[in-house]
């Protein structure tokens, strides 16, 4: 039996050993690329074929080790992806071109900082993550691919991308940083004394109400919470009729306990005397980093969003020593608990010439006002003294 050497194309997570991909993903912070989390999103139903999710993931080997791989998927459409590249698609219809399929990197579904390339730290990583990118431009050209995105990529990786091959498109997200806070109360020390008076109302709420805050890992908490989670999950979801982001079949919540209950945390809110929450946040961690994802409620709780999606994340993660805490997208009042509005980039390349030109003659002045928005948002930080000077993406 010869032993494996050189690339190879995966049509499922499954198909390379759990082992040899976990240590490529343990040298990296991110758990979204480890291979229990996208093993359950493939086998959940949740990220499919039929879902217009395709995987395509790549591997090398040398003398039967893996020494580098990446998750990527053939996409029928921009679905998912939270980098809202329609107008693009509208672009390549005009110019008669298809946008779709394309192939994208990235952890499906979840818009957050961190994805890169698995690549051995014993290799050469500019040059592994080049030959990468070199095999995967020939699959898609030799499968009429319209297109490769990164997507969600963290910094230090996209810099080992060549910009005259991708072009880089700003977006704006939230972070919050851990300031060396020991405590919830250092954490507070940084606002000024309205917004500080306000947080401390906030959080006071949840015992007015009659309900006690607290964060467990998934693997320790009872089948009711899956449960309460996937129909707060379905329930949120609802209320945003078409804009939805209902992607998560109710399988995937019931996998998370066995297969990656060391990664998922909930914070929860609960009634005296009953097990099943009230409310709920689901978030992913790994030493150093926060991802907050999902959350609902049974009942409108006065503040019990800001609390189970802001505050008690913080208060726990503070408490774990983590660095970074990546609340999801949206919602400038994020800025008024203490998140800064960062850059992060999609890297994008078009197999078609006129598509490339198009996006590079006119993505400065995206970029720009992109900027000029995340500057807008971080004026409004209500940190005591001068606002942070620098944008932290």
């Amino acid at each position: 039996m010869h032993e494996k050497n050189g690339f190879e194309w995966l049509d499922s997570i499954t198909e390379v050993d759990r082992e040899q991909w976990g240590r490529l993903s343990a040298q990296y912070e991110t758990p979204l690329l480890e291979w229990d989390w996208l093993r359950i999103l493939e086998e959940s139903g949740s990220v499919t074929p039929d879902e217009g999710w395709i995987p395509q993931h790549l591997v090398l080997y040398r003398d039967g080790v893996l020494i580098a791989g990446a998750p990527l998927y053939v996409k029928t459409h921009s679905v998912g992806e939270f980098v809202f590249d329609y107008a693009w698609a509208e672009v390549a219809q005009q110019l008669r071109s298809s946008y779709y399929p394309k192939l994208v990197a990235m952890s499906p579904l979840t818009p957050a900082i961190g994805y890169r390339f698995l690549v051995d730290r014993e290799e050469d990583q500019a040059a592994t993550v080049a030959s990468m990118i070199d095999t995967i431009n020939r699959f898609s050209i030799a499968n009429n691919l319209n297109g490769f995105s990164i997507l969600w990529p963290e910094p230090d990786f996209a810099e080992l991308i060549n910009e005259e091959e991708f072009t880089p498109w700003r977006h704006q997200h939230f972070r919050w940083n851990n300031d060396s806070f020991e405590s919830f109360d250092d954490y507070l020390g940084k606002f000024n004394k309205n917004q500080r008076r306000n947080v401390r109302r906030e959080c006071a709420s949840m015992a007015d109400q009659g309900l006690e805050v607290r964060t467990s890992f998934a693997a320790d908490v009872s089948n009711a919470h899956f449960e309460a989670m996937y129909d707060y999950y379905a329930n949120t979801n609802d209320q945003f009729g078409m804009w939805a982001a209902r992607y998560l079949t109710e399988d995937f919540f019931h996998m998370i306990k066995e297969s990656v209950g060391d990664r998922v945390v909930f914070s929860s809110a609960y009634e005296s005397f009953v097990d099943r929450p009230v409310g709920m946040a689901m978030l992913l961690y790994k030493p150093n980093r926060l991802i907050g994802r999902y959350w609902g409620a049974a009942r409108f709780v006065n503040n019990l969003h800001f609390n189970l999606c802001y505050y008690e994340p913080i208060r726990w993660g503070i408490s774990q020593g983590v660095q970074r805490f990546d609340p999801g997208m949206g919602s400038s009042h994020k800025v008024r608990r203490g998140f800064n509005a960062v850059a992060t980039h999609s890297l994008h390349h078009f197999y078609n010439e006129q598509m490339q030109m198009v996006m590079k003659m006119n993505i400065d002045k995206i970029n720009r006002y992109e900027q000029m928005h995340i500057d807008e948002l971080n004026s409004h930080v209500p940190f005591a003294g001068k606002r942070p000077a620098e944008n932290p993406g």
